[in-house]
């Protein structure tokens, strides 16, 4: 078997800050193809239909297995399935070993299909995309789950592929709440070819976009915890030098790219000038539970709260 190929410090400290990872195209054309077969296609809906009793009919014919939750993640797909083989790829071995350990524990998946104008006209049905949401709401945990979604075909911007705003995972709210926002400073959409992999930190707002094109839109998402440790789960050998405070505001030289530090302390687009810093705290948390590291800080932003007068 193929060794595991392990995220770096940098990618893994861009996780923490950003809340995803993204692998375009990663999954062979052979198995997105299979995927496809084993998922079934959709039947058109008559005159009236109900696009839930489509979307039944759909996950019922589908190979896809059902599962309980809890179950080791190794178990859950037959190794020859389309999922089971997406699951051995090294990329994605090294990915979720690296996020999560050794042995993720599934939590559940859900093949989610987005229906063409067509389907909603034929069922008197207003065609919109899906709210805004953080699909752990009120979750204070520094641990996290991880969120694959695979694309197995191409998606095209008519399509809706899913949107997402970087940078909010760590800003916990409440779902409801979130609905209001469609549109964001900075919002990403997945448009990509066939095979492409994004993995979500749970706590990531996000929203399922609408399909304008004449076709059906394919997207799977597994979600899954770990089992034991995630501190330093991966290639560690890049490790960044004994963190070193930096000068902060008053600069005569740009951050070097590329340091975990420059990393946990980039803004994203929709960041406010103030209430950014508190995204920087809750990253450095982050980063501190997973290389257990108490004393670990970027430019100073927690030590300042630490220190004792």
């Amino acid at each position: 078997m193929t060794e595991p190929i392990l995220l770096t410090s940098a990618q893994m400290a861009s996780f923490v800050a950003r809340g995803f990872l993204r692998f375009d195209a990663a999954v062979p054309a052979e198995i997105n193809a299979q995927f496809m077969a084993e998922a079934g296609g959709v039947p058109e809906l008559a005159e009236g239909g109900k696009i839930a009793k489509v979307y039944g009919e759909t996950l019922a014919a589908s190979a896809i297995p059902e599962a309980p939750a809890g179950m080791p993640l190794a178990d859950v797909y037959p190794r020859d399935s389309a999922v089971g083989r997406m699951l051995d790829l090294p990329l994605v071995r090294g990915a979720l070993q690296s996020l999560l350990g050794e042995a993720p524990v599934f939590d559940h998946h859900f093949l989610h299909v987005t229906f063409p104008p067509r389907f909603h006209e034929a069922a008197h049905h207003e065609n919109v995309s899906q709210h805004t949401h953080q699909d752990s709401t009120i979750d204070p945990r520094l641990s996290f789950d991880v969120q694959v979604m695979y694309y197995p075909h191409r998606v095209t911007r008519p399509m809706g592929g899913t949107r997402f705003i970087p940078g909010t995972h760590l800003r916990k709210v409440s779902e409801v709440a979130l609905g209001r926002y469609q549109n964001m400073l900075g919002q990403q959409h997945m448009v990509c070819e066939a095979g492409t992999l994004l993995f979500l930190h749970h706590g990531m707002w996000h929203g399922g976009g609408v399909n304008l094109s004449d076709d059906v839109r394919y997207m799977f998402k597994i979600r899954m915890h770990a089992s034991g440790s995630q501190v330093r789960r991966w290639d560690v050998d890049d490790a960044p030098r004994p963190n070193a405070q930096r000068a902060i505001f008053f600069r005569k030289s740009a951050p070097e790219p590329g340091t975990v530090e420059t990393i946990l302390t980039t803004p994203e687009p929709w960041f406010e000038q103030d209430t950014s810093r508190l995204e920087y705290v809750n990253r450095i948390k982050l980063w501190r539970y997973l290389t257990d590291d108490p004393a670990y800080d970027a430019d100073y932003w927690l030590t300042r709260l630490e220190t004792v007068s």
